[in-house]
């Protein structure tokens, strides 16, 4: 059985596959990723998600699974779950490493083959939701992603952007880059629009704000929703335990202590902001299988 079948075999058991894609980094591309994760499975959907930054590889620690490692079953490599329930899995090199400081110094031609693998050597069992977490920009990574993938027609591409003009620029270079390459455009998500006082919880634009939504509407994309930058978020997904709620005052805190990451994400602002973005996600996806 060649690569390309065996992929083709992975991905029948998944109904959608969406790749999240940005002009350029740190625009906040990775923990959007995570977080459109967590809220669809916090809604009860099985989500995988695999991590192409091979360079930058940081969705294992925004989960909470460094450290971790893979094991190979006979139907291939089982993923990392991030919740007893099983409702989050994730692939990554950063659990192939020897430890979280190694860097991957590698080639195209390598990069390629290693995603292939992921593709095709993953046993993701029936998911819901595969999403793939890119590379900032138009690289190897992105070719091969869409190359392996285009044979079984992927969902399409998640756009992620911050409000400045510098950022929006390279926004459109990806934008095009989809349309070269066929790849559909599901939306676009505007971060880091504004931020939440982790105290009175009034938002402040400390970026400008709209320019996402300006963009999206002049390219002619859907337009997801903007999200502001919040504290007890950043707190949550660089601390190494995941189970302790980032607000201390808050009074569910001793409750939170045996909740995976899943359960604790529905405590901060954002879940809420996440919730009506994974909205407009399913509805568009919904409407694209019609």
């Amino acid at each position: 059985m060649t690569s390309n079948s065996v992929i083709g075999d992975r991905l029948a058991s998944i109904k959608h596959v969406v790749l999240v894609l940005s002009g350029k980094g740190g625009v906040g591309k990775s923990s959007c990723t995570v977080q459109l994760a967590l809220s669809l499975a916090s809604q009860g959907r099985k989500v995988g998600v695999l991590d192409i930054d091979l360079c930058g590889p940081s969705i294992p620690r925004m989960l909470g699974l460094e450290g971790r490692q893979i094991h190979q079953a006979t139907a291939g490599w089982v993923p990392v779950f991030a919740d007893a329930d099983k409702r989050l899995a994730c692939m990554s090199i950063g659990f192939l490493l020897p430890n979280k400081n190694s860097s991957v110094v590698w080639r195209g031609p390598k990069k390629n083959a290693m995603i292939k693998q992921f593709l095709a050597d993953v046993y993701w069992g029936e998911l819901d939701y595969l999403l793939i977490d890119t590379p900032p920009g138009t690289s190897d990574e992105h070719l091969a992603a869409v190359e392996y993938l285009q044979e079984w027609n992927p969902d399409g591409a998640v756009i992620v952007t911050t409000p400045q003009a510098v950022a929006l620029s390279d926004v459109k270079k990806e934008i095009n880059f989809c349309t070269k390459v066929g790849l559909p455009l599901l939306g676009l998500i505007e971060n880091m629009s504004g931020f939440v006082c982790p105290h009175c919880a009034e938002c402040t634009n400390l970026f400008s704000t709209g320019g996402g939504e300006g963009l999206a509407k002049h390219m002619d994309i859907p337009f997801l929703g903007r999200a502001p930058i919040d504290p007890n978020l950043v707190m949550l997904l660089e601390q190494e335990d995941k189970t302790i709620v980032p607000n201390v005052n808050d009074p569910t805190a001793e409750k939170l202590k045996t909740e995976s990451i899943v359960d604790t994400y529905q405590h901060c602002e954002l879940s809420k902001i996440f919730a009506a973005i994974t909205s407009q996600l399913e509805s568009r996806l919904d409407k694209s299988k019609q």
